[in-house]
């Protein structure tokens, strides 16, 4: 005979899965939370290429190959001359402020991410529990 007080386990497993979708987002969010960190250790690793280059035969070129991997950082030394080290380590800096930027903005998306779902969970979880309570009445 199915019980119909709401009593059953099967509104408790209904309201778990509201919760379990807010482990989910959590996980989900772990993802992007270090996507920056990545571009930081790819960035670090082209500007000594770029470090490099600069003491090469023809840093221009060498410098303009490494764009893409440079991305925005390729700006900053570009056109090659003057103090080319000094110039590669204050985009570095540059660089590592931007993406401690970017990444401080990823775990506030990811904290918002998880506050709303948590909310939307709590939110669902009340509803079914009214809804059981009604139809026991």
């Amino acid at each position: 005979m199915q019980q119909r007080d709401g009593s059953g386990g099967g509104w408790t497993a209904f309201l778990a899965m509201a919760f379990i979708i807010v482990g989910l987002a959590g996980i989900f969010g772990t993802y992007a939370t270090p996507a920056p960190l990545y571009r930081a250790v790819e960035r670090e690793t082209a500007l000594d290429a770029a470090l490099a280059a600069a003491h090469g035969p023809d840093p221009e070129a060498a410098i303009e190959a490494l764009k893409p991997r440079l991305a925005e950082s390729a700006d900053a030394l570009l056109p090659v001359g003057g103090d080319m080290e000094a110039r590669i380590a204050a985009e570095r800096r540059a660089m590592r402020a931007r993406l401690l930027a970017e990444a401080d903005a990823a775990a506030t998306r990811s904290r918002w991410i998880i506050g709303v779902v948590t909310a939307m969970g709590t939110a669902f979880g009340i509803a079914v529990l009214h809804a059981a309570r009604v139809r026991k009445d």
